[in-house]
């Protein structure tokens, strides 16, 4: 995630002049500012984009202000990087090139990488893996995805100027891919979007899972309703990219023995947040299964794993049986230069775990259980020696032999993969820290009606980092006479101790009386652990009859 340093038509052309035209103090305060920028907003880098011509001595100092700007952003940010954009020439000149040359070199050699401009020609892309030598992988080459100008292809071309500038051992860099929704639009917007970055899968690096656990519910982070443990308890639409997760392989396909698959994200039904992954497909005549390739690992392998599987079968799937499989490959294959020389990696099914130890049972809740409407769970083991974790994938078995394709759709609530090790160690803490208090701020009533009474606040809460996923924050309302408990609702979902409630409808307090409600803040350990209710942080805010003005006033108390 790189923030963008640009400048250009005459104003842009003031600005450079005014740090890179006199001496080194000037750009090396603007280098150490943007590297403190980058540090404080916890972004990776800067990529500069200089579109305006610069003066003899500008253009003189851009090399080392790029240099010192590099340095400082290596200093500030582990991993960080600085690019250049093929933009202006090292005499100053505003012409952009198209490729990596003499004219542009020098910026090259100063930073991490070059982006070059979208309207190259393969003989370009010819010259510039010359000009950089053993830096291929720096030279950034650029792809508009909206096709503007001579270029090699866009939209759903694209993978043709991929194909191009994978050839040649080079980086690509595709601009402006919300194309897919710019120029299509909303409707089908996730079977296009799938349809792009699919077109593309075969030109573009997959970078695996790199630890344990591993777990995902599927989330976009946006949805048409909200669910929790497979029952809906939100009906409206909602977005929040804190809560997107792990997002699996793509895929669409028909077999060459007949019958087909594919994945696609669903936001019909889920088990938790607003999404699901579907499976859909038909097994072939005379075929037993087919696989579905969901996620890629890179990682050594631990002793045993345990895995849990939230799914729950379509009505027209009842033919089929779904289970998880890994794939391995040996520890010293991972280290054979010859990539291509590499054994076939070994195919394990994990043994169903129908009740786990009584130790554990808490950390691997909901094995061979049934749940809201058709969710069902399933726990697995798998014990594995000096290998490295290659691939997840689900197998769709027909439970009985024939000579019929099967159909089938089942949808993938949740999937963890879990390290046995990692689980016996977090035993003694799981679950033993407690919010102990919340803090409320920037309460402010309103009353939209002279029967409507709404609050506003800010929550606040203290927590180890380390040990939670998310929070649930709950509320309790109505307790202004005596009688039962309110239920408890689910108001939202915190990725940081800190949450907004806004305009929350509560009871209108009659006069002389007063009110009760009750802010509740759940834990959500990364392991899944089902933290007690009585370690939830507690807020409980009494109120009477607020002085407010009668149609749209408010007020802070």
């Amino acid at each position: 995630m790189l923030g963008t340093f640009i400048t250009e038509w005459s104003d842009g052309g003031k600005m450079c002049e005014s740090f890179l035209a006199g001496e080194e103090e000037a750009y090396r305060a603007v280098a150490e500012q943007l590297a403190a920028i980058a540090q404080f907003y916890r972004f990776d880098g800067w990529l500069v984009n200089i579109e305006n011509s610069l003066s003899v001595t500008a253009a003189r100092n851009m090399p080392h202000f790029l240099q010192c700007l590099t340095a400082q952003v290596h200093q500030a940010v582990p991993g960080g990087k600085v690019l250049w954009y093929d933009s202006v020439l090292k005499s100053g000149e505003l012409r952009w090139q198209n490729e990596l040359n003499d004219h542009n070199k020098v910026f090259f050699d100063a930073c991490d990488g070059f982006f070059t401009n979208y309207n190259w020609k393969d003989g370009q892309l010819l010259r510039t893996r010359e000009m950089a030598g053993e830096r291929l992988c720096d030279v950034y080459v650029g792809v508009d995805v909206f096709g503007r100008g001579d270029v090699v292809g866009g939209g759903f071309d694209s993978d043709k100027s991929l194909r191009l500038i994978r050839n040649h051992g080079l980086s690509v860099a595709i601009f402006a891919p919300g194309w897919v929704y710019e120029h299509l639009g909303p409707e089908d917007f996730l079977h296009n979007e799938n349809r792009f970055w699919g077109l593309l899968a075969e030109w573009l690096p997959t970078h695996g899972v790199g630890s344990l656990p591993f777990g995902t519910r599927f989330s976009l982070g946006m949805g048409r309703r909200h669910f929790s443990n497979g029952q809906e308890n939100g009906t409206k639409p909602w977005y929040n990219l804190s809560s997107q997760e792990i997002q699996p392989l793509y895929t669409s396909h028909r077999l060459p023995t007949g019958g087909w698959l594919r994945t696609r994200c669903c936001l019909q039904d889920a088990w938790c947040g607003g999404s699901s992954l579907l499976l859909e497909g038909a097994i072939p005549p005379n075929t037993n299964h087919i696989t579905a390739r969901l996620f890629s690992f890179q990682m050594r392998a631990p002793q045993r794993l345990y895995l849990v599987l939230i799914y729950k079968h379509e009505d027209s799937s009842q033919g089929v049986t779904i289970a998880p499989e890994l794939t391995t490959q040996e520890s010293h294959s991972c280290y054979n230069v010859d990539m291509f020389a590499q054994p076939e990696p070994t195919r394990h099914k994990p043994s169903p775990l129908l009740t786990p130890p009584p130790h554990l049972a808490q950390l691997l809740r909901g094995c061979g259980q049934r749940g809201a409407p058709g969710w069902q769970g399933r726990c697995y083991e798998l014990e594995l020696q000096n290998c490295f974790l290659n691939e997840l994938s689900i197998a769709v078995s027909r439970r009985h032999s024939g000579q019929d394709e099967v159909p089938f759709a089942c949808r993938l609530g949740e999937i963890w993969v879990m390290d046995a090790a990692h689980l016996y160690s977090r035993l003694p803490t799981a679950a033993a820290s407690q919010i102990l208090s919340i803090e409320v701020a920037h309460l402010q009533w309103r009353r939209p009606s002279s029967e409507e009474l709404s609050v506003s606040l800010t929550l606040r809460w203290a927590y180890p980092p380390s040990e939670a996923k998310c929070f649930h924050v709950h509320y309790r309302s109505g307790s202004c006479v005596s009688g039962p408990e309110p239920p408890l609702l689910l108001i939202g979902e915190a990725h940081a101790p800190l949450f907004r409630v806004t305009d929350l409808r509560v009871p209108n307090a009659a006069s002389e009386t007063s009110c009760r409600l009750e802010f509740l803040v759940e834990p959500v350990s990364r392991e899944g652990v089902q933290v007690a209710a009585a370690l939830w942080g507690k807020l409980l805010l009494v109120y009477s009859n607020p002085k407010l003005p009668s149609t749209g006033g408010s007020t802070n108390a």
